[in-house]
């Protein structure tokens, strides 16, 4: 296994060392993956609940995949249900509403897809959009497309990090902290 350089992060008590990644020629990010780690999702779940309990929201939403285990551990905090929009649209899942969004980690386009049956799970309510790390907003950008197709209405955006060096980009998510970027000027485009 190759060794690399990580980046400390303290959350809701605990500490991750998190290894960094170029994800672009000069651009390094620490990845947070909480795939696996059970007591980073139930102390990040814990500390997010407790922020949003007072929007009194109806419902979670969030985007496939390494956000699902904040999303059912926030969901069964709260007792709330859960939508997660897929990345690929099933044949059982109907009318799907879609958006399109870029990933910071692959820079291709993705597809995301809010099956029919969830439609009426958000209609006219009250949902909180849910992520692991938000960094350059798109995929935020891709569920607000949807929900407003659904006529949710969208009274929170919460994740466990924001990512990168402008403080003020991310005043208005709910946060438990937030990841620097580190920029190589000689090598980034």
């Amino acid at each position: 296994m190759t060794e690399r350089e990580t980046h400390t992060v303290k959350i809701a008590g605990i500490t991750r060392d998190l290894e960094k990644f170029e994800v672009a020629p000069g651009v390094t990010i620490a990845v947070l993956n909480i795939l696996g780690d059970v007591e980073l999702v139930q102390v990040a779940s814990k500390e997010l609940a407790q922020r949003l309990s007072g929007l009194e929201p109806h419902a979670l939403i969030t985007a496939e995949a390494k956000s699902i285990p904040l999303i059912y551990q926030l969901a069964a905090d709260m007792g709330l249900p859960y939508v997660v929009l897929r990345k690929h649209y099933k044949s059982y899942m109907g009318d799907a509403l879609t958006a399109e969004t870029e990933s910071i980690t692959t820079g291709d386009v993705q597809q995301l897809y809010m099956d029919e049956k969830d439609r009426e799970l958000v209609a006219n309510r009250r949902v909180v959009l849910v992520d692991d790390v938000i960094s350059t907003g798109s995929t935020l950008q891709g569920m607000k497309h949807i929900t407003d197709a659904a006529k949710a209405q969208v009274v929170a955006r919460a994740a466990i990090f924001t990512e990168g060096n402008d403080d003020e980009k991310w005043e208005d998510i709910i946060a438990l902290g937030n990841l620097p970027v580190w920029v190589d000027e000689d090598k980034s485009e």
